[in-house]
């Protein structure tokens, strides 16, 4: 299946603890049907201190499943995302807006 959504889109949560944030993509991992979103769902992870890092409490982001994430289209609203060929190249679109998402 192709990737609806990828590395570096702006996406808001549509479901769970962190309901209406905004965020860009960091990674996605497609087996496993999730993505890392800059600064949601954050957990605390606690490591110990080394010579090369600081130990202590580190915030880190995990991950997302895909299905609670939509893509923001220009105006900021959250977009469900289509595939369509545009010459002789297939590319993503905003549903809402019908603007296209790959150049």
């Amino acid at each position: 299946m192709a990737a609806k959504l990828k590395k570096g889109d702006k996406v808001v949560v549509l479901a769970g603890k962190d309901k209406g944030q905004q965020g860009t993509i960091l990674s996605v991992d497609p087996k496993a049907g999730k993505a890392v979103v800059e600064g949601v769902n954050m957990a605390i992870r606690h490591t110990r201190q080394s010579q090369s890092s600081q130990g202590g409490r580190i915030p880190k982001a995990m991950p997302i499943d895909l299905s609670n994430l939509a893509m923001l289209d220009k105006n900021g609203k959250p977009t469900r995302v289509g595939f369509k060929i545009d010459g002789d190249k297939k590319v993503r679109f905003a549903k809402t807006t019908g603007d296209v998402i790959d150049a």
